[in-house]
Parts: structure tokens; C-alpha cells; sequence
């Protein structure tokens, strides 16, 4: 069947997740930094993270989520075809991360490459594989947040050394059968006139890093926060909202939004934006801080295993990140 008239349903198959054993408390942060373990949950949610050791890399955290995830599909890595990981923090500039993975899972039948969106890097391969698979080009695709963000985050910085941890979330991504779930829509933006609001400035070739500006800590993230804040709770509303009517759903019919796991405060807005209730709410933020293009991964993976939404159900999925990025993803279980 030709690629350009075939458009094959594509359903989730199976998701996995993992994060690393060591947890960073407030108050261990608080010992480092002028802050408290009361003014980070109150102005973020997060109670602790998950760091990474310092011989566990981003392919080492993703493989691992990737396994969980081809277990959860019954599925081996020989028959994988694609391999796409979301990243901002590979293992080497290149080869991409997803190659060690490729080799890690022994997929040798599986193209693997890296995008970089940030935040929104799962959803972005999510409408990649989506369109890869649905066109007949490739009969299934593991798609893998992962993030080392520990490597990369200024630990004297108090206004964003508090927000960021380490972690992998991954899912199986092939064509549909009859009485299987499907991805119904997918939309994904970027303003490129916001890439200063949230970025590392160093280490490319931009601002190479060098011995004269090594201490400099432009290889670590910078933010202004009230100015994402304010872009994110806009752009990740109107994703969702379209969405949700390309999926022809009303707000009543979504059983679980799972949203991106960067700030209590805009998870609320967004709730309260899409008329849905909190207890239909995904929030594992608490437990993990934000881990960028991990985060609505492992969320997923989370609420999947805990039962909070069932097959047949509908979810919608909604992030933003640095670029500035954005995306959202409507699911019938």
C-alpha cells in the first residue's frame, strides 16, 4: 500500500518509566542554598527529586524505562523498527543517545535518532512516530523522554537548582487493531522569539566553553520564571484545546489530563482553563521536580500502572518547554 494514501490507526502499546535511587530533599537543598523546604512547596509543588549517580547516564536511565516499557507491550527489542529519544542532555553530542540505546536493547533492526524540544521533546516524538507509523513507513517506534538535568543545573542558583531532577519515561507506539486504543490528535508549536526566557547558553557554538569562561556556569539552565510561567499556562491551554476538539471530546469526557510536571501553580491554571476537575489531574511533580522531556513520560507510565485512567478511556497530554516549545496529545486508551 503506498505511504501516501495509507493512514493506519496507532495506539499506545506499552509505557515504562525509571527513575534513579538517590532523592534530593528540600531540606537537603536548603542546606546549600538561601531556601526552605517550605517556600519550594509552596511555590512549586516539589518536595524532592531524583538524581542521577555520576557514572548513570541519560542512555543508561532511558534503556532502562525502555525495558519496562517493551515488557509492558509483550513485545521484543529485535522487532523494534524506530527508536526516538527526546533529550537535552545526551550522552555525547554525537552519536545520538538513541544509538547507545539501539545497542543497549540489541534493536538492530530499529533507525535511531534524538530530537531536542525540551520539555515538549516526548510529545514532539510522539506526532513523529505517530505520522511514521499511520503513513506505513514503519509498523511500531519506542519513543523515550530521558534527562540528566542534574548535569546540567547550577547548584548554587536558588531559583532554579530547586526545579530539576533526572529520569527516563518511555512507551511503544504501533499500529492499532480492532478494540485497541488510538492516539485521535496530536498538535505541537514553537515561538522562537521566547528562546531567551529558558535556555543554556554555553556549549555550543554559540558560546563554546572554554578555559577562560569554564567557571562562568553558562553550561547550566537559566530562566526567567514569571515570563514562562505566564507563556506556558497560554500556550499549553490552546494546545489542549485543540486537541480536544480535533478528538471531537468535550471536557467531561476526558478521564485524566496528565500535563507537564514543572510547576503546581500552572498545572492548577490549566485545570482550572480546561474546566477539569483536580482529581482528574495526574501529579507526580512531588515526588520527582521538573525532568523536562522525561517528566509527562514517567507521568504517563505513573498513572497508566496506578489505574488512574482504563482502557477505553480518554486522556489528553499537554506540555511546554524552552524554545519556546510546546505540545498535547488527545488518547483513547
Amino acid at each position: 500500500m503506498s505511504e501516501t494514501t495509507t493512514a493506519y490507526p496507532v495506539c499506545i502499546a506499552g509505557t515504562g518509566s525509571y527513575v534513579p535511587e538517590r532523592i534530593l530533599t528540600n531540606a537537603e537543598l536548603a542546606e546549600r542554598v538561601d531556601t526552605s523546604d517550605e517556600w519550594i512547596l509552596s511555590r512549586t509543588g516539589i518536595r524532592e527529586r531524583r538524581i542521577a549517580r555520576d557514572d548513570e547516564f541519560t542512555s543508561h536511565m532511558a534503556t532502562h524505562a525502555a525495558r519496562r516499557a517493551l515488557e509492558d507491550a509483550g513485545m521484543d527489542a529485535a522487532a523494534l523498527e524506530l527508536i526516538i529519544i527526546a533529550t537535552i542532555t545526551p550522552d555525547t553530542p554525537t552519536p545520538a543517545t538513541a544509538c547507545y540505546v539501539q545497542q543497549a536493547l540489541g534493536a538492530t533492526r530499529a533507525v535511531a535518532f534524538d530530537i531536542s524540544a525540551a520539555c515538549s521533546g516526548f510529545l514532539y516524538a510522539m506526532k513523529i512516530a505517530k505520522r511514521l507509523i499511520s503513513s506505513g513507513a514503519f509498523n511500531n517506534a519506542l519513543i523515550i523522554g530521558a534527562e540528566k538535568l542534574s548535569s546540567v543545573t547550577n547548584w548554587d542558583d536558588r531559583a532554579t537548582c530547586v526545579l530539576f531532577g533526572d529520569g527516563a519515561g518511555a512507551a511503544i507506539l504501533r499500529r492499532s487493531e480492532d478494540g485497541e486504543g488510538m492516539v485521535l490528535a496530536t498538535e505541537m508549536g514553537t515561538d522562537g522569539n521566547l528562546t531567551h526566557l529558558l535556555k543554556i547558553p554555553g556549549g555550543g557554538t554559540a558560546c563554546p566553553i572554554t578555559a577562560a569562561n569554564v567557571d562562568d556556569n553558562l553550561g547550566t539552565l537559566s530562566m526567567l520564571g514569571k515570563e514562562v510561567f505566564k507563556h506556558a499556562v497560554n500556550r499549553m491551554k490552546e494546545a489542549a484545546e485543540i486537541v480536544i476538539e480535533r478528538a471531537g471530546l468535550k471536557a467531561e469526557d476526558i478521564a485524566c489530563v496528565i500535563p507537564h510536571q514543572a510547576n503546581l501553580r500552572i498545572i492548577d491554571a490549566i485545570a482550572d482553563r480546561l474546566s477539569v476537575p483536580n482529581e482528574r489531574v495526574f501529579i507526580n511533580l512531588d515526588k520527582y521536580g521538573n525532568t523536562s522531556a522525561a517528566a509527562i513520560a514517567i507521568a504517563l507510565d505513573e498513572a497508566q500502572r496506578t489505574g488512574a485512567f482504563r482502557r477505553g478511556d480518554h486522556i489528553v497530554l499537554v506540555v511546554f518547554g524552552a524554545g519556546l516549545t510546546w505540545a498535547a496529545a488527545a488518547i483513547r486508551w
